[in-house]
């Protein structure tokens, strides 16, 4: 902070000194004062009006310093060539003074002559260094390493505070065991790994895992970001991957990690008009690095990208990263962990159960979870509560699933009633169809972009889909838009995501699952390869027009099917339907056990903390809102 203070300090003050001194010397010849000409001047001596005159002598010319008229002091404009005018003075009896000429200093002239120069210098240093971020050496320093080297004072950061994959913990355990102790490796052969690619989802802890390496390994850690080695000038990335790579050297052993380095490392030769760029450049010297004619022993490359599938195969092969350690989403008992460590972080109250949340979030990264736990503590802190208890939670996640609630958004009745049996549809299919996840909650507030919400939650972690519970999802979704036609008699929007993903599902069963015995076993997908991934710069098609014809008539047959199954699941079961909506228009959220009650033709019971919403003074009811509703008639 003081180098960068002390830099733009000495910069303004080239510049101000600069400036100082070209004014001062263009002013050197202006005016002030009075003001007379030099032929008035004249005129002024013949008639000895003038008292005295001080005058500077140079080489071929006189220049007038100051002038006394009758006890006025004034000034001519210019330098003259009048060797005559000493003459005229002593034949007018004007006394005079002559005074030596003054002769600039050399510093002086070079700041006249150099000036301009230096101005221009030093304002395109200033600016470079803001282009280039600032740092050492600024604008002469484009091709040094921004890398950022970690000791263990500077980082906290352990494999205890990871949590929820233990077999990428197991690998990189591995590479910190060999950082301490290569010998126990390499009496059998075993040579240390060049590179460690970390691949995984969004969210799920690669930068964190690489953190706690760095807590862990008692070696010199340099992290960087693929985009930091991209500039604006070609060469300058490759030059930066150089100059780190010789820092490392330095280091070793150490371990380099380069964050998100599909930056860097996307496939050659994606562009249409040609490769010859400023990331392929620098992708070309970190090969040439990890692998090249000169080893670099004793560098360990990591590096954490979620988009493995665009990168170069000459970056994924043996020798330069010789290992890729995935890092999937957490199973229960995972999300378990990853919750105890990040509620030690907060106050929490006696009844928070950890696994009860672990198996209410199925499909949650480590980032999610995170935030789970921290929107809990935000809602603790609104209702000015001490700890965070499980009703916090519980709030946190329908607002991360569902959306944050509108309640300020004003709806008329019959687009609520609407509301309430599309999403009743959804849920009445969704407990009559076989392989479907169990209802969590029904609502109509509205949340995020939708007017109503059905949430189901999966007992446990799923890995595959089968295909009677992907024909039982294109029914739980048709649901919606087959109830507002039964009872409403109408046709609205709301069911347009439905038929999105209804009809995606039956395409996918038909193109690229083989899941229907008219077409059998093989994959009818188009080309799907995008230009800037490097594939296909035109999509192709091996089908024929008949084919095509044909795989739409089996879409259409599953849908069509399955649309049917759900109608009459919602036409025998009229009195179900009409119950849960007049619940849903009661009370706004019903949650399994009331629904459970509904099926099982019982009145569903009141939630514990609804409370009936007020008339106005007047006695008349309140005014319909999304949050606040009166009862059903």
């Amino acid at each position: 902070m003081n180098n960068q203070w002390f830099s733009k300090v000495a910069v303004w003050l080239v510049i101000a000194l600069v400036l100082f001194t070209v004014f001062k010397q263009f002013d050197r010849g202006a005016t002030t004062g009075n003001q007379i000409g030099y032929s008035d001047f004249l005129e002024e001596v013949r008639a000895k009006r003038v008292k005295s005159v001080v005058i500077q002598e140079g080489p071929g010319n006189i220049e007038i310093l100051a002038v006394t008229i009758d006890d006025k002091k004034l000034r001519t404009i210019g330098s003259i060539i009048d060797r005559g005018l000493t003459g005229d003075l002593l034949a007018s009896n004007v006394k005079f003074e002559v005074k030596p000429r003054e002769e600039p200093s050399l510093l002086m002239n070079i700041l006249i002559s150099w000036g301009p120069m230096i101005l221009l210098i030093g304002v395109w240093v200033y600016f470079m260094r803001q282009m280039q971020g600032g740092g050492k050496g600024g604008a002469f320093s484009f091709g040094k390493s921004k890398a950022r080297m970690l000791d263990e004072a500077n980082n906290t950061t352990t494999f205890a505070d990871v949590a929820g994959c233990d077999e990428a913990k197991e690998e990189v355990k591995e590479l910190v065991d060999f950082l301490k102790d290569p010998q126990k490796f390499q009496k059998l052969g075993g040579r240390i790994p060049r590179g460690v690619l970390l691949v995984g989802p969004p969210g799920t802890g690669k930068t964190l895992l690489a953190k706690a390496i760095a807590g862990e390994a008692k070696v010199p850690f340099f992290s960087i970001s693929g985009s930091d080695f991209v500039e604006m000038f070609v060469g300058v990335g490759a030059a930066r991957v150089r100059d780190m790579f010789e820092q490392a050297k330095k280091s070793a052993p150490c371990i380099i990690f380069v964050d998100e380095i599909d930056a860097v490392g996307r496939h050659r030769g994606a562009g249409l008009g040609g490769g010859n760029d400023e990331r392929e450049q620098t992708l070309n010297q970190m090969l040439v690095e990890m692998d090249g004619f000169e080893t670099n022993l004793g560098v360990i490359v990591m590096a954490a990208t979620n988009r493995p599938d665009i990168l170069d195969p000459a970056l994924l092969r043996p020798g330069r990263f010789d290992r890729q350690v995935y890092v999937t989403l957490p199973d229960v008992r995972g999300r378990e962990q990853i919750l105890n460590v990040h509620m030690r972080k907060v106050p929490v109250g006696q009844d928070i159960r950890a696994d009860i949340l672990a198996r209410g979030t199925p499909g949650f990264s480590g980032a999610d979870l995170a935030n789970l736990v921290n929107e809990a503590a935000l809602f603790a802190a609104r209702r000015s509560g001490r700890v965070v208890e499980m009703v916090d939670f519980e709030k946190a996640k329908d607002k991360i699933m569902m959306g944050p609630e509108r309640k300020s958004m004003i709806m008329p009745e019959e687009e609520r009633k609407n509301t309430a049996y599309h999403e009743a549809g959804h849920a009445l299919v969704a407990k009559l169809m076989p392989k479907t996840d169990p209802v969590h909650k029904v609502t109509v507030i509205p949340r995020g972009r939708a007017l109503g919400v059905t949430m189901q939650l999966p007992e446990g972690d799923r890995y595959s889909l089968d295909k009677e519970r992907m024909l039982s999802t294109i029914s739980v979704l048709f649901g919606g838009r087959i109830a507002e036609e039964v009872f409403m008699h109408q046709m609205t929007t709301g069911a347009s995501n439905d038929f999105e993903r209804a009809t995606a599902i039956a395409r996918d069963m038909v193109t690229r699952y083989g899941m229907t015995d008219e077409l059998g076993p093989m994959v009818y997908a188009e080309n799907e390869g995008e230009v800037f991934l490097g594939r296909s710069v035109t999509k192709t098609t091996s089908m024929s027009e008949e084919t095509m014809r044909k795989v739409d008539a089996v879409i259409r047959r599953i849908i069509d099917e399955q649309y049917t199954i759900a109608r009459k699941h919602i036409e025998d079961n009229q009195d179900k339907m009409h119950a849960m909506a007049k619940a849903l228009l009661e009370w706004e959220t019903i949650d399994a056990d009331q629904i459970d009650d509904i099926m099982a033709g019982k009145p569903p019971r009141t939630p514990k903390d609804w409370v009936a919403p007020p008339n106005k003074p007047d006695g008349t009811p309140p005014a319909v809102t999304a949050g606040n509703a009166p009862a059903a008639a």
